[in-house]
């Protein structure tokens, strides 16, 4: 089961909440999401070549984007997973 399907942000409002209520400085609530949201994409990336999550490669995220990219590029904004008007 893919652990992001169907979300729109990497970071849900309740989360994000969290983050604003922790004792953190701002540069570290940045950190913090940047942190959260990377874990679910690489959940994402994750799930997407079928290895677990621990066992991911630098070579097997570079491919990844690469190919989210070629999606953006040859079918349009929609097709790719990672969208930046989101």
């Amino acid at each position: 089961m893919n652990p992001i399907a169907g979300n729109t942000s990497f970071l849900s409002p309740e989360e994000s909440h969290q983050v604003d209520a922790a004792l953190l400085d701002s540069h570290e609530k940045f950190l913090t999401r940047l942190t959260i949201s990377s874990l679910r994409l690489l959940q994402h990336i994750s799930h997407s070549v079928h290895t677990p999550l621990e066992e991911l490669t630098p070579e097997q995220v570079i491919t990844w984007f690469e190919e989210d990219s070629r999606r953006r590029r040859e079918q349009g904004p929609e097709a790719a997973f990672l969208r930046w008007d989101r």
